[in-house]
């Protein structure tokens, strides 16, 4: 269908995965030293982005969102074609990224009166944005038209959610997403936190000793959320995300697969191809530090 699907770099889908979706996205910045910010991907690659990380553990990198002007220079060429634009960004409670695309949209529309972006609000972000958007191009391949993409991306935001651990919970005290107290209090301990976001909010879910111990409820949380639902898995779509580490991701996988393959009990089992590995880039890890670990999951648009 002749209409562009857009997001910006918090998608974290992989650079080959998006060409081939025929995807556009609009990356974020990171700095670490708070003056000199390069573009995500585009002037540093997420490994190295990480390999950074590592080696400094006391330097705290910051993230920028997209400019107004990184948008409409997207967006114009477009107009000009008189090719419409579906917009994805990142949960407003966590970035100015979509108002910078409305303020683009706006600005085009001053010059190209006829032109046509939605901008919509994902209310999630990193990986499971990624699933988002995937399935509007999923529907965007089945031929559905503009206007029905939008109202279904609207009806199946709500079901998003990210169950997930990290390494420690410095960062998270450093990018303001959990109280100081809380976050030196684990630091003292050794906790590693339980983590869920849904509809744009982060709430804890838990604590536990070990990474190991975290891994294992990560996986419950994710098996307590069907049981409420009520739904089969395979309504679902899913994605396992990771930082650093890809040998411990694969052995998270491996581990999901088993644990969730029998709870299934009989019923269509989950394959590897149905929970794939994304890489977290730097918008959500200067939040999470270089290990956060967990899946993302969101309800199939068809």
């Amino acid at each position: 269908m002749n209409y562009q699907i857009i997001t910006d770099g918090s998608c974290d889908l992989p650079t080959e995965l998006v060409t081939e979706k025929n995807l556009l996205v609009v990356p974020f910045y990171v700095s670490f030293d708070e003056q000199n910010y390069q573009k995500e991907i585009v002037d540093i690659g997420i490994r190295e982005f990480y390999e950074e990380m590592v080696a400094n553990p006391k330097v705290f990198p910051k993230s920028s969102m997209p400019s107004v002007q990184d948008y409409a220079d997207v967006f114009e060429p477009l107009a000009k074609k008189d090719i419409p634009v579906i917009c994805i960004c990142i949960t407003t409670k966590f970035s100015g990224s979509m108002q910078s695309a409305l303020t683009a949209k706006d600005m085009i529309l001053e010059n190209f009166p006829h032109a046509k972006i939605t901008v919509i609000d994902a209310t999630v972000n990193t990986v499971l944005q990624g699933l988002y958007v995937l399935e509007a191009v999923r529907m965007q391949e089945a031929g559905w038209e503009y206007e029905e993409v939008t109202a279904r991306l609207e009806t199946i935001k709500s079901t998003g959610r990210i169950f997930f651990t990290v390494g420690d919970m410095e960062y998270l005290k450093h990018g303001g997403r959990i109280g100081k107290l809380t976050g030196i209090a684990g630091s003292i301990l050794g906790i590693k936190p339980l983590i869920t976001l849904k509809e744009g909010e982060i709430f804890p879910s838990g604590i536990t000793r070990s990474r190991k111990k975290s891994m294992d409820k990560v996986i419950e949380l994710l098996l307590e959320y069907l049981k409420q639902t009520g739904k089969d898995i395979h309504s679902y779509s899913l994605a396992i995300g990771f930082g650093y580490d890809k040998k411990e991701a694969e052995e998270f996988k491996n581990l999901a697969l088993s644990v969730i393959n029998e709870k299934l009990k009989g019923a269509s089992l989950l394959t590897e191809e149905q929970l794939p590995l994304y890489q977290i880039g730097a918008t959500i890890s200067v939040h999470t530090g270089p290990y956060p670990l967990g899946f993302g999951i969101i309800e199939k648009a068809y």
